[in-house]
């Protein structure tokens, strides 16, 4: 069977456009107070600041409450429900509005630190199941956030913000299109509280869409953030006889000319004795001390290495696993997959400490913070290392799947920009 192509269709867009809501810089649109980050970034507090920031911020279709009383069940109904009317009433009284003609949108995020990151913004075509997929994850999911993305939708009817993709583009057709489309001036030109910059481009001629088409109808995509939403597409594709859901909302980024960021997610242990777990660390691996939790020590071992960190600070290299119980505890996987940090981390040293995988709190590239997180919470702090996009482009050529949250890719697209909706 041969591979189905990479689609990333044009569609009429949602933005926003009222000019009560937001305000214009020398005729361009400015919205920095109506985005926000992934919905799986913020916690609840950094989320209600977010809602309260603005009544129109997205953060309050994508993250929505429930304070009421009612069974955890009915709560989750009442949320979605509260969300998709609030979107509703948003696009009746005018602060959303449809774009005209259908458009790929050309994205392109400039950080604080000055590194650029263009992409498209298109309505994905969802792939069938077979052996070689136009679009590949790399990391696992699970089911409830898959489960919570797929009821907001679904009650919504919109895909209110897009996943991540990266795709091997050189110099393309795709690729030159997106660089030529931002010598125009942007439909939109913010910056967020964080220091980056957002801009936004319609890409409506026909002849360049079907350049576009064609160029990406050879290539396969790789999903960079957003594979829990990317599986309630597909969830939604195949629960719902609606042909709108044969497609989801994504941003599309060739990563040979804009390589992403790669950082690393670290893990915190609440309650785990540090010098029990190294007791424990050194009859499958070697363990030593260091003078501090610097990650560039972990590109210094062979792979597998991680710091393990106590909750007073001390620090230890755990590295040298060995290669019989990498093999005994990781069978099913490759060597490559088996000498992944976080693979030794879940598979091995987990099981090991009979330490829960639900207790398991994430904290995204900040080492600092993982720290002070194990302090709190006087347990352990695991810093790993970043993984390199061949890496990652390899495992998922393999069709493996990393650990999952192995990988912090970014700069993550902000929400609210542009979104797509069925009706």
């Amino acid at each position: 069977m041969s591979r189905q192509p990479l689609v990333l269709a044009p569609f009429r867009g949602l933005r926003y456009a009222a000019p009560d809501v937001d305000r214009f810089i020398d005729g361009v649109l400015d919205i920095s107070r109506l985005l926000a980050p992934p919905y799986d970034i913020p916690d609840a507090d950094e989320a209600r600041e977010l809602q309260r920031s603005d009544p129109h911020n997205a953060a309050r279709v994508t993250l929505p409450f429930e304070l009421s009383r009612q069974s955890p069940e009915d709560a989750a109904s009442r949320r979605y429900r509260a969300a998709a009317d609030l979107l509703r009433s948003w696009i009746t009284d005018g602060v959303l509005t449809l774009d005209e003609e259908p458009a790929l949108y050309v994205y392109e995020q400039v950080t604080a630190d000055g590194r650029t990151q263009r992409g498209l913004v298109g309505a994905l075509g969802l792939p069938d199941d077979g052996p070689d997929p136009a679009v590949r994850p790399h990391e696992d999911v699970a089911d409830p956030p898959v489960r919570d993305r797929f009821r907001l939708m679904e009650v919504a009817r919109a895909n209110l913000e897009p996943i991540f993709l990266l795709y091997r583009g050189g110099n393309g057709a795709a690729s030159t299109a997106t660089e030529a489309t931002t010598s125009r001036r942007p439909l939109v030109s913010t910056r967020t509280r964080d220091g980056s910059e957002h801009r936004l481009w319609a890409v409506t001629d026909p002849r360049i869409q079907r350049e576009i088409t064609g160029d990406l109808a050879g290539r396969s995509a790789l999903i960079a953030d957003g594979h829990h939403r990317y599986a309630a597409y597909r969830r939604l594709r195949q629960e719902s006889t609606d042909p709108g859901w044969a497609h989801g909302l994504a941003l599309l980024v060739d990563s040979d000319t804009h390589p992403p960021q790669l950082g690393a997610i670290h893990r915190v242990l609440p309650g785990l004795d540090t010098a029990e777990a190294l007791a424990a660390a050194r009859t499958v691996a070697t363990v030593e001390p260091v003078t501090e939790a610097d990650p560039a020590l972990l590109e210094e071992r062979r792979a597998p290495a991680l710091l393990l960190v106590s909750a007073e600070g001390d620090a230890h290299l755990v590295s040298g696993f060995d290669e019989a119980v990498l093999r005994e505890a990781m069978p099913d996987h490759s060597p490559d997959w088996r000498h992944l940090a976080t693979a030794a981390l879940h598979e091995v040293l987990l099981p090991l400490w009979n330490f829960p995988e639900e207790q398991v709190r994430m904290i995204h590239d900040d080492p600092a913070e993982a720290e002070a997180a194990a302090r709190e919470e006087k347990g352990t702090a695991v810093i790993v290392p970043p993984l390199r996009v061949e890496q990652v482009y390899a495992v998922a050529d393999r069709g493996e799947l990393t650990p999952r949250k192995s990988t912090s890719f970014g700069p993550k697209p902000r929400t609210g920009l542009v979104m797509r909706v069925l009706d």
